[in-house]
């Protein structure tokens, strides 16, 4: 079992032609489709007990239209699954204290921290990146820590995250400009700081740009971040500093149409003047949002901005949808962004589950599912990845190649 997981990673890592829509489709998506052509073969009981299981949100896609699905964004999260123990157990253990181990049995209970499955052997888990993972034993006590080899890649990482430390810097000016009352708490910048590409110690490090920031203390004793003063250079959106290059592609990224009736016949030509009657002018995600009437196409086009924006701040140009509802109160969303978001299909694709969904930015995929343009870090983590593929060094192989 475990040398078939591990096959399906290496499968993940390896260049493939771009899938045919009609047929190829994401792994996840495929295991729910045979268990469901199973459902006439089953008796009764069983039957009603699997077709509650595909309909749970667990399984149940967040696009029900199979039409609109794209196979090779799909893969990117069943990508995210395959390497999640991968994630989680070196951002884990590179937080204790050298030498970055700690015992089996305990390592076990953390299922959540360490990204392994609830009830399985997490040394099963690490047996599938031996070059990065090992089990030493310590006065005869098993223990999960992280092998020369990977504390080496750690340390490659963090000098990247001190050579990229302004450019983080603008981009969280850029996300606190963005926030009604200019303001984050320090907790939930923490919580998504693998979205937003920030190191792990930025919380301390943030003391080190009096001239951006500024740490408050707010009366429910929570540590909040501030911005210290206004850039309006800043103040530009991703889409106007494209609309310059590209006019005609920033006017075809977000559609507010208007319904009419089918007895009033319209070529696409004239939809899309009608349609954009509505659409333009857009509102910049820089405006004071709370200004504006709510359920009016302004506010509509203010939250659907304001995503779009923040989708552009993160690393890999997509989030989880928990992680941008973490800034709901700070960017002024509503429980309804899912209706909004899928409307805009042209600039957002939504996929995953009812219960875990993601939201990518189109325009920064290409249609084999990889980025158009690749942060230095996301470089890194591809090394990474392949690097747990393997299960030796290979003699051409240095620490330094991506």
């Amino acid at each position: 079992m475990a040398r078939r997981l591990f096959s399906a990673t290496r499968a993940l890592l390896l260049p493939s032609p771009a899938p045919d829509p009609a047929h190829a489709t994401a792994s996840s998506a495929a295991a729910a489709a045979a268990a469901a052509s199973l459902l006439p073969l089953l008796p009764c009981k069983r039957r009603r007990k699997l077709l509650k299981k595909l309909n749970s949100p667990r399984v149940a896609p967040i696009e029900p239209e199979a039409a609109r699905h794209v196979p090779a964004l799909d893969a990117v999260l069943d990508r995210d699954a395959a390497f999640r123990f991968l994630t989680r157990a070196r951002s884990f253990l590179a937080s204790l204290p050298p030498p970055h181990r700690i015992p089996l049995a305990e390592a076990g209970k953390l299922y959540r921290e360490l990204g392994f499955p609830r009830g399985r052997s997490v040394s099963r888990s690490a047996a599938r990146h031996p070059l990065l993972f090992h089990l030493p034993k310590v006065n005869s006590v098993p223990h999960l820590a992280l092998t020369p080899f990977m504390c080496s890649l750690l340390e490659e990482e963090r000098r990247l995250h001190d050579e990229l430390l302004p450019t983080r810097v603008r981009a969280v000016r850029k996300l606190l400009m963005l926030t009604a009352h200019r303001r984050i708490p320090l907790a939930k910048l923490h919580h998504c700081r693998t979205v937003l590409g920030l190191p792990d110690d930025f919380r301390d490090r943030v003391r080190d740009f009096p001239d951006d920031f500024r740490v408050a203390v707010d009366p429910d004793d929570l540590h909040v971040l501030e911005l210290a003063h206004w850039d309006p250079s800043l103040a530009v959106s991703a889409l106007q500093s494209d609309f310059v290059l590209d006019e005609r592609r920033v006017r075809r990224t977000f559609r507010f149409a208007v319904p009419h009736r089918r007895s009033m016949p319209l070529d696409a030509e004239d939809a899309d003047r009608l349609d954009a009657a509505t659409t333009f002018p857009l509102v910049s995600p820089y405006t004071n949002g709370a200004l504006l009437r709510p359920w009016t196409p302004e506010a509509e086009k203010y939250r659907v901005g304001v995503v779009h924006e923040f989708l552009n701040l993160t690393l890999e140009k997509r989030a989880l949808i928990h992680h941008i509802f973490e800034f709901k109160e700070e960017l002024g969303l509503t429980r309804h962004m899912y209706e909004s978001l899928r409307k805009q299909n042209r600039a957002f694709y939504l996929a995953g589950t009812e219960m875990n969904w993601a939201v990518f930015l189109r325009e920064a995929y290409g249609d084999d599912g990889a980025l158009k343009e690749k942060d230095p870090l996301v470089l890194f983590n591809e090394k990474l990845q392949r690097y747990a593929c393997m299960t030796k060094m290979d003699s051409n192989d240095s620490i330094a190649d991506f």
